[in-house]
């Protein structure tokens, strides 16, 4: 079943505002590579992430309390998984995003950061033996383009190899598309909400030892423009971003929401050059140009599935 059969008949009104909730949603994840940078430059990773999911566990809590929804009951497999996927998506994501961007320019990061839809494809056909279209293989190959262009650059003025920071950053992407293929794995389902509450916690322990056996953290100064970097990506990407890509996936099919994802990368140069003052260079135009494109092909290949199917 198309998961347009899946869902009743959304006016036309829905639709954009579907559209709206989904772009705005993106754009909070674009903006957290620029939020990334701040925290980059005042705290270390583990601290920052800790402090991340510190300050959004209570919010996502509160609107479980509030919506009346609870944890699922599930076996030791799943919990095991879930487990992985918090390390992951969760740990792994933010702490090789903050430790890259410590290394290398935010405009290069926002468009790696682009290509997860597409690093989340080659990971399923590599680690799942999953058998792609061609439009999927062609999608890949120009991703793979795409951020190739943007780590060919030149050292970062801070003097470390901007390649490294940017091999941190594809790391990053990495963790998450396994956080993808993990979820995929589980035998019940478990709502958003709940995914996104256990995600937070399971992240926020795993991250807060890291941080006292590796940073010290109360050896360290708090810098204000960090901490508010940090207070702004718990609550706006992470709580406020889960809140509109989930109103926005419930009034539109998955290749429409799949588009949208061309906001972040799209988002985080923009605001890069804008906020941060990164110069653009032609590789880098060069790079995301891919990248939108390989975005576009994929969910125009999984809208002509998803119709293929009805």
């Amino acid at each position: 079943m198309s998961s347009a059969a899946s869902k009743p008949l959304q006016s036309p009104g829905d639709r954009m505002q579907g559209y709206a909730y989904l772009a705005a949603a993106m754009a909070l994840v674009g903006s957290t590579v620029v939020a990334s940078k701040i925290i980059a430059a005042g705290l270390p990773p583990f601290t920052a992430t800790a402090l991340r999911f510190a300050l959004a566990l209570p919010c996502f809590l509160l609107i479980m309390k509030l919506t009346g929804a609870s944890l699922p009951r599930l076996g030791a497999r799943d919990w095991a998984l879930l487990t992985a996927q918090a390390a992951a998506g969760s740990v792994g994501y933010t702490v090789l995003l903050i430790a890259g961007l410590q290394r290398a320019s935010a405009v290069d990061a926002g468009i790696i950061l682009g290509a997860l839809p597409l690093v989340s494809a080659a990971l399923a056909v590599t680690l799942l033996g999953e058998r792609p279209g061609r439009a999927t293989l062609a999608a890949i190959a120009v991703a793979t383009a795409g951020v190739w262009l943007t780590m060919a650059g030149p050292a970062s003025q801070a003097g470390a190899s901007s390649l490294t920071g940017n091999a941190l950053v594809l790391g990053a992407v990495c963790c998450e598309g396994l956080f993808i293929l993990l979820h995929k794995r589980l035998r019940a389902p478990v709502p958003p909400l709940a995914l996104s509450t256990i995600m937070t916690a399971i992240g926020l322990a795993a991250s807060a030892l890291a941080s006292l056996l590796a940073e010290a953290p109360w050896t360290l100064a708090l810098p204000a423009d960090a901490v508010l970097a940090v207070a702004y990506y718990a609550l706006a990407p992470t709580v406020g971003g889960f809140l509109l890509w989930y109103a926005g996936a419930a009034r539109s099919n998955g290749a429409e929401a799949a588009l949208f994802t061309a906001v972040a990368p799209v988002c985080a140069v923009l605001l890069a050059a804008g906020l941060l003052g990164e110069a653009l260079q032609v590789r880098q135009l060069a790079g995301m140009a891919c990248v939108l494109a390989a975005i576009a092909l994929l969910g125009l290949s999984s809208r002509a599935s998803a119709r293929g199917s009805r």
